[in-house]
């Protein structure tokens, strides 16, 4: 790596920390929404699809670990008699285990990994940002772990590449020098590939993404990814839920968003730090299997209703003409969400005494999902009382068929009547029709 990119990516890491603190970066994907073709259909899982190896990756538990150990029990349940490929080979966390990096949090962390993951199984840690936080994060990482913060695994011939680095000028930023060091694994690794995926663990996604990658993000990432197509990176950070299809994004490289084991984060009209009700617990872990053809699927499990919620497979990942999750090919084939035909509205007070206004959900395409809702109140004479975007609790995963908003506690008045005007956005801002309906604060 010259001098030149050294102090490049100095520079680009102290910009992009300081735009990552302010918010001010662009909505998500916009440089690559244009990139890939549009195909006929979605790619689906072939009957034959045989993996050569399983790995299991979760991030952010930020000390839940009793979601930790329930994923690698739940990893154990799912895997251990598969018919077509028995046992979970790896187990990889993500980082921002612990809350400030605390010595504590590595020891109960550790504990919880090392009582539940069985002997033979390969298991690899990485940093996050919040172990960053702690000055002796690389201390307490060796003293825990027992590898390298930086280290590539070979399991069954697929290069591992795990990626903590060493913190920069910022808690979100990389010294040149743990760059370097990735650079150079990923040289190696692409050189013996044959043909196989190159699966690459980052806490941070790289800029411009995965869903939730335009802040929680790290764009130094980006120069050395860049044309390395057959690598597909695996990473946190952000909180953004998994099975919102943003969380896969194809364009030079595959990335691919594992969610959170501790609590979710969203996004309303691109900005984040958006906490809806029901974004706490969290607890989502990502399964990876690969062949050694460069097929490639990726599952996300929901600990807490216990169920798979999306599942991507990639045919060659050295193929980059035939990518189809680029957000030009994904947002082709979804739909604008649709209401039921004899949807209600109602108003209601909860214990606090807050106004929740309830209606039926609309539904989106398979495999898509209704982000979020535009709602507007009217009273009799037509007069806007209330007026919002509502992010929908698509992440939660229940039998409650109804969207519900609270709106404070003296927007309506009891025994009035009122109009409520409501339209659906999906993931890639397909938009329903606009539904009015009338009803009475109760």
């Amino acid at each position: 790596m010259t001098i030149y990119n050294e102090a490049l990516q100095w520079i680009v890491g102290i910009i992009y920390g300081i735009s990552t603190v302010l918010g001010i970066l662009l909505p998500v994907g916009g440089p690559m929404r244009l990139t890939g073709k549009i195909t006929g259909t979605l790619p689906t899982v072939p009957a034959d699809f045989t993996p050569a190896v399983r790995i299991v990756a979760f991030t952010d538990t930020h000390n839940q670990n009793h979601h930790v150990a329930d994923a690698i029990d739940t990893a154990y349940e799912l895997f251990d008699n598969d018919a077509v490929y028995a046992g979970v080979d790896g187990f990889f966390g993500l980082g921002d285990f612990s809350s400030v990096g605390g010595e504590g949090d590595y020891e109960r962390y550790a504990a919880t990994l090392h009582e539940h993951v069985r002997p033979e199984t390969v298991l690899v840690n990485i940093h996050g940002n919040h172990e960053f936080k702690n000055e002796n994060y690389r201390e307490y990482f060796l003293k825990y772990f027992g590898h390298d913060p930086d280290t590539v695994t070979e399991i069954n011939g697929f290069s591992c590449v795990a990626f903590s680095g060493d913190r920069g000028v910022t808690e979100w930023t990389y010294s040149p020098k743990s760059l370097n060091w990735l650079k150079n694994a990923l040289d190696d690794a692409q050189k013996k590939a044959d043909g196989k995926a190159v699966l690459v663990f980052t806490h941070p996604h790289p800029w411009g993404t995965v869903y939730g990658s335009t802040v929680w993000c790290n764009p130094q990432l980006n120069f050395v990814f860049n044309g390395r197509t057959n690598i597909v990176n695996f990473s946190g950070h952000s909180h953004f839920p998994m099975n919102d299809p943003r969380s896969i994004n194809q364009a030079g490289y595959t990335c691919v968003g594992c969610g959170a084991m501790a609590t979710f984060e969203l996004d309303n009209n691109y900005i984040p730090g958006q906490h809806p009700d029901g974004y706490d617990p969290a607890a989502q872990m990502c399964v990876i299997e690969a062949d050694n053809d460069g097929s490639v699927r990726v599952r996300g499990y929901d600990l807490l209703s216990d169920q798979y919620i999306c599942d991507y497979y990639i045919d060659n990942v050295n193929s980059k003409k035939d990518f189809a999750y680029t957000y030009r090919n994904m947002r082709a084939h979804d739909q604008k969400p649709v209401f039921p035909a004899d949807m209600s509205a109602a108003a209601t007070r909860n214990d606090g005494g807050e106004w929740v206004i309830s209606f039926n959900e609309a539904q989106a395409a398979p495999g898509f999902i209704v982000h979020e809702y535009k709602v507007t109140i009217k009273d009799g004479k037509g007069k806007t009382v209330f007026s919002e975007n509502f992010v929908d609790d698509y992440f939660v995963f229940d039998d409650d068929d109804t969207a519900d908003f609270r709106i404070g506690t003296d927007t309506l008045t009891a025994g009035e009547s009122y109009t409520l005007l409501v339209r659906a956005e999906s993931a890639y801002h397909k938009y329903s029709d606009t539904v009015r309906l009338p009803f009475t604060a109760e």
